[in-house]
């Protein structure tokens, strides 16, 4: 053990020259990228300029590979509203359910996520010390930066299971310093307990200090109270021993925000009404200023190569008339794809459709509230109450009510299948499944086409998808490259 710390000092100092030459250097491109416990005496955020530059690092965290890609991807193809499309073993892997260690998607999540939290730290320890910013706006950009910092760590207790939990920011080391530093250097991963006592911490702070979601559309852009209500509910109907009471208690606070639901299906999504009125969370994808640049919708449509997310059969035949125009478009192209043999007319996702990167994506709107908060009466018995919400939902697409349910089990089957219909494309029903329990049992039951790629046709007769999907494929592997790079990281069982 102590060889290899020996070892590891050496490589450390090696890159750490390089990384602490200029703080302010730093401070122009990126935050600083490794951290240590407790935080050096150095005020590394000097001015106000400084902070607030700080602080769209941690928001365009949204304008990165994780967010504008992965998150998708994970949450659809990963699921049964989309098939991987486009080309590339890692990420058929992941759609197919036989990822391993070396899944190069994962490992850049895994790098992406762990830097986002880094972003965060930067603001949420030194931004106090700035002299010449009012404190109003420290205030502010802590709980900000908390609940980007919770939401970070939200999409990496859910992916990985146990995950680094590292709060401070690098700032100087030394040869003295190493040895105590080291567990920060090198982290272990947190239980999952743990890990959500920490994403629950940061919400609190950003209840607290970050400001008010009002009707003006620039609210929606940036974190807010609503935001971190959303988030709180989310995290209590997620976490190990759900607690449903907190669930609805937080759901309650978002639907007696001030939002409600857009009266037209489309108008959510054509980028005409951003930051409308169900907007609670949403990136602006303009490009400019504080925003990022939306480039995310040239991964999923077009026709000048084949695009990733391709529909799925299930979600195709389950589509109501509505959201099927909103969620399906088929556009002209001459590829070639095993579950889709109509080439003249190839289904592709149509929820986000700006591709000159003004694509705005929404990280929470009512809906999805409103539906949570439907499981969480469903599953403390109030299964009328829970039926209303999703009826309030079908409204909005001119469905009929649905049947009464019979039992809790009745109610999360039509409430997931609701949020289905409701929030495919949005990178939600791969965490929607786990959350209930309902992953293997629901995905092993995908269908697609028998085809023939010699004659280019099918026999249109739907067959089994993926037969293998067990419970291992519910967390994805550490990778082996952070694994080699520091070994005091563990593996997740079954890799």
């Amino acid at each position: 053990m102590k060889t290899s710390i020996i070892y590891k000092k050496i490589a450390f100092f090696g890159v750490i020259l390089v990384l602490l030459s200029s703080c302010s250097d730093l401070l122009n491109t990126e935050p600083i990228t490794d951290e240590i416990s407790p935080p050096q005496d150095e005020q590394l955020i000097k001015t106000a300029a400084e902070a607030e530059l700080a602080m769209k690092s941690c928001y365009s965290s949204f304008g990165i590979e994780y967010w504008q890609f992965d998150y998708f991807f994970l949450g659809d193809a990963g699921a049964d509203v989309a098939y991987a499309g486009a080309d590339g073993d890692d990420f058929f892997q992941i759609d197919e359910y036989r990822t391993i260690t070396t899944n190069y998607v994962v490992a850049r999540d895994w790098n992406w996520l762990n830097d986002f939290v880094k972003r965060c730290n930067l603001v949420i320890n030194y931004v106090n010390t700035v002299p010449d910013l009012p404190q109003a706006r420290k205030d502010e950009m802590i709980g900000e930066a908390s609940l980007i910092r919770a939401l970070t760590r939200f999409q990496a207790v859910q992916t990985w299971g146990d995950f680094p939990l590292v709060n401070a920011t690098v700032t100087s080391i030394n040869n003295e310093n190493f040895d105590a530093l080291y567990p920060s250097l090198y982290p272990s991963r947190k239980p999952v307990s743990d890990v959500y006592a920490a994403i629950i911490a940061d919400c609190e702070v950003a209840l607290e200090k970050s400001p008010a979601s009002t009707a003006a559309p620039s609210s929606k852009f940036k974190v807010s109270k609503g935001a971190a209500n959303a988030l709180l509910a989310k995290v209590y109907a997620t976490m190990p021993n759900p607690d449903w009471a907190k669930c609805i208690q937080y759901s309650d606070a978002v639907i007696n925000g001030g939002y409600s639901l857009m009266t037209t299906f489309d108008h959510l999504f054509d980028n005409v009404h951003e930051g409308n009125a169900e907007a609670i969370w949403e990136i602006n994808g303009d490009g400019q200023g504080g925003t990022v640049n939306g480039w995310c919708t040239n991964v999923f449509l077009g026709n000048n190569w084949k695009k990733f997310n391709t529909p799925s059969h299930t979600l195709s035949l389950a589509l109501d008339t509505k959201r099927r125009t909103s969620t399906i478009k088929k556009f002209p192209t001459t590829f070639a794809d095993p579950y889709w043999t109509t080439f003249t007319q190839f289904p592709n996702p149509w929820r986000m459709r700006a591709t000159d990167g003004t694509q705005n994506f929404y990280i929470f709107r009512l809906a999805d509230i409103l539906l949570l908060k439907a499981e969480a009466l469903a599953h403390t018995g109030n299964l009328t109450g829970a039926m209303a919400l999703v009826n309030q939902v079908r409204t909005r697409v001119l469905l009929a009510n649905i049947t009464p349910a019979t039992s809790e089990s009745d109610a999360i089957d039509k409430i997931l299948k609701e949020r289905f219909l409701e929030l495919a494309f949005e990178g939600q029903r791969w965490f929607d499944l786990k959350r209930e329990g309902k992953t293997v049992e629901v995905l092993s039951q995908q269908k697609y086409l028998v085809y023939d790629p010699v004659t280019q046709t099918s026999n249109q007769t739907l067959m089994p998808y993926i037969p293998n999907l067990d419970s291992k494929d519910l967390l994805l592997p550490v990778p082996q490259a952070a694994i080699d790079n520091n070994s005091n990281l563990s593996q997740n069982p079954g890799y």
